[in-house]
């Protein structure tokens, strides 16, 4: 399976989950990057435009790509909602084959994973390399990692959430197990999203995988590109990273 299997059949209930998890807690970190940003903004992976949004309404012209057709459908919808469609473009694309003219962007966001979801060296190499060409001299890659997955605990069929969905009278309960691939470094995370309506019932099933990959090892592929890492965080307010943070963040530029 590769890392991108899945995210089509998460669009419908990934922003319902997000709110319940990951909420906003990174989105002010995000709008900073954009607002010290001295040219376009590029967001690897922008789905729903969770984060895309939020960087555009600070004023800065952003690009999102995405694989997935039925994230950006949403994320798509959104915009014209929030009105946002002179600062945000979406592109449907490959992020280890950038759309994008070289050293067209001053600032690559990479939120939320997005670059473990590539499940081998050779796809995060090519993306890195991706990145490099697309970044202005003295341009930023600033990358959040899931942090630690190599320690998360395997358990089988667990009731993670319930709820509502906005906007719908569905009942959603995400039921989740946790399987370790210790040989590929690959974490599986099995979601069942069971949409309740009244009496009808539907289950939606499908598996998202993240690799595992260290602080270090993502630092060291980043140097052999070329780029020049300037801080390692571990918090979204620039706090110090250790093994134990919760955040994990890198923040590299582009030599001038």
């Amino acid at each position: 399976m590769e890392g991108w299997s899945g995210w089509d059949d998460y669009a419908r209930f990934y922003d319902w989950e997000n709110a319940q998890t990951m909420g906003r807690r990174d989105v002010k970190f995000w709008q900073q990057m954009a607002r010290e940003a001295d040219g376009p903004v590029l967001e690897l992976g922008a789905g729903t435009g969770r984060v895309s949004l939020p960087m555009a309404r600070t004023g800065a012209i952003v690009v999102g790509v995405d694989r997935s057709a039925s994230m950006l459908a949403r994320a798509h919808k959104r915009i014209r909602l929030a009105k946002l469609g002179a600062h945000l473009h979406l592109v449907r694309g490959d992020i280890r084959y950038l759309p994008l003219p070289s050293a067209s962007v001053s600032l690559t966001a990479a939120p939320y994973g997005i670059l473990q979801s590539l499940l081998d060296d050779d796809a995060l190499d090519a993306t890195l390399r991706s990145v490099f060409r697309v970044l202005r001299r003295g341009g930023t890659f600033a990358i959040d990692m899931v942090s630690d997955l190599v320690s998360w605990q395997e358990y089988d069929r667990r009731v993670k959430l319930r709820g509502t969905m906005r906007g719908s009278e569905a009942h959603i309960t995400l039921v989740e197990s946790v399987r370790q691939d210790r040989e590929r470094g690959v974490t599986i995370f099995d979601q069942e999203f069971i949409e309740r309506r009244g009496a009808r019932r539907h289950v939606h099933a499908f598996s998202i995988r993240f690799r595992t990959v260290s602080v270090q090892e993502m630092r060291r592929r980043l140097e052999l590109v070329g780029f020049t890492v300037s801080a390692v965080l571990g918090d979204y307010a620039g706090g110090p990273w250790d093994a134990r943070a919760d955040v994990w963040l890198i923040v590299a530029r582009r030599p001038e």
